[in-house]
């Protein structure tokens, strides 16, 4: 093997990592991910060019790294983030992905699109304010969506003389309501995004901190248990039927492993028939496995001829999921049109494509307190509620919190086509 090709396997099996920010408005989430790229090395020399030429132009002292993701011109001129910006790098360690996503009210449909696949969440907070109704409503939306980690950057440390008592105090704030907040794992980290304190290296400013830098969680933080392995499925996407002279009866389901493990010869069910079989062979890549997991894209073939299509899911025969047409939700409301109660509408569910009517709203969530309204029951834009719905057809799913695939959904107005709604199943 020739040392490229060495090298691009060593790429491509690197463990990914992917993170998104969090936190209120002017919180320096661009400005974070602008440094982390800038001190990884991240950033190519004619970028850096640019946002040089921009940030004089503009008047300002330091160069502006927040210009690296804010690729909006609405964006840039406002010095706000509006749109979910993803930017990838990658350390010797471990690659990247990170979705930036905006601290505004009017855009929180648009951060759990950014933090519905996400390992981890940044909640950025302003040392000099505290923690906001914009910090408690997007912590409680990366429990929500169950993001295993969550790092609490105490931001822009620098204006407050690097003092410690302000990030102890804040520290504690926030884990007076993390009884709240359905997140395993959370840490706090003093930063300064804006001169690199604790981002990338260790502050000389902040003796004090003992703990590790911000990059160093990045790419140390243990995520392998963070995927489902216990409970296997297997949503189908595609019917592999090649007819070719070479493979005329070959007959393969392709799609991606939800959670969990498949091998040759496991006992399988496919649902919603129900009818059962074994696994003749795991193709990947035109190469036989032994064993596939996820979250790896595989095609199976069984022993037995079975009518399957898209869709339909293949799970262990002793580990089938639950089944209902009266399926309970947490939804955040993406949509200006507020939520029908008895309106009909169609859901995503894996690679199935359901309809369903809106049963009951059963209470919203007041995000200034965490708790729960039973009272008002209109769902507006950016409203977080439980909701219940009856499918046309049972529903074969895991409870959210169990697994993140086949516990979520996503809701379409039929007359639009427009994605309404993410929901949790609960």
């Amino acid at each position: 093997m020739t040392k490229d090709k060495e090298a691009t396997k060593g790429y491509l099996d690197m463990e990914l990592l992917r993170f998104t920010t969090a936190g209120s408005v002017d919180d320096g989430k661009s400005t974070l991910i602008g440094r982390l790229l800038y001190d990884s090395k991240s950033i190519f020399e004619d970028q850096m060019d640019a946002i040089e030429r921009s940030s004089k132009l503009k008047g300002e002292e330091h160069v502006n790294l927040a210009l690296l993701t804010d690729g909006l011109r609405s964006e840039r001129e406002q010095g706000i983030t509006i749109d979910v910006a993803y930017r990838y790098f990658h350390t010797p360690k471990r690659k990247f992905i990170i979705a930036d996503t905006p601290g505004h009210i009017q855009y929180t449909r648009n951060m759990v699109t950014g933090a519905s696949t996400a390992n981890l969440a940044l909640v950025l907070i302003d040392a000099r304010h505290g923690v906001l109704e914009q910090t408690l409503r997007h912590s409680y939306i990366a429990s929500l969506l169950q993001i295993p980690h969550v790092v609490v950057c105490v931001n822009k440390m620098d204006l407050v003389d690097y003092k410690e008592d302000t990030f102890e105090k804040i520290k504690d704030d926030l884990n007076k309501l993390s009884h709240k907040l359905y997140v395993k794992d959370i840490r706090f980290v003093p930063i300064s995004a804006l001169n690199g304190d604790n981002v990338v290296d260790r502050s000389t400013n902040m003796d004090w901190y003992e703990g590790p830098t911000l990059m160093y969680i990045l790419e140390n933080l243990h995520i392998a248990n963070d995927i489902n392995m216990a409970d296997s499925r297997f949503p189908v996407q595609y019917v592999v039927r090649p007819q070719t002279t070479e493979f005329h009866d070959y007959r393969g389901y392709a799609g991606r492993i939800a959670s969990g493990k498949f091998k040759p010869n496991d006992e399988i069910t496919v649902l919603p028939s129900g009818f059962s079989s074994k696994i003749k062979s795991i193709d990947m890549l035109g190469e036989n496995l032994d064993i596939a997991f996820a979250p790896q894209s595989v095609t199976l073939t069984l022993n037995d001829d079975i009518d399957i299509s898209r869709g339909d899911m293949i799970v262990k025969s002793n580990n089938v999921p639950e089944s209902s047409q009266d399926v309970v939700i947490d939804i955040c409301w993406f949509n200006k049109r507020p939520l029908r109660i008895g309106g009909k509408y169609a859901i995503k569910h894996t690679t199935n494509d359901l309809r369903c009517m809106i049963k009951e709203v059963k209470y919203k969530m007041d995000i200034n307190t965490l708790e729960r309204n039973y009272e008002d029951k209109t769902v507006n834009m950016n409203d977080i509620a439980r909701i219940q719905i009856r499918t046309t057809t049972p529903v074969f799913y895991d409870s959210y919190r169990k697994n993140r695939i086949t516990g979520s959904v996503i809701i379409i107005e039929e007359t639009t086509n427009e994605t309404v709604a993410a929901g949790m199943i609960v």
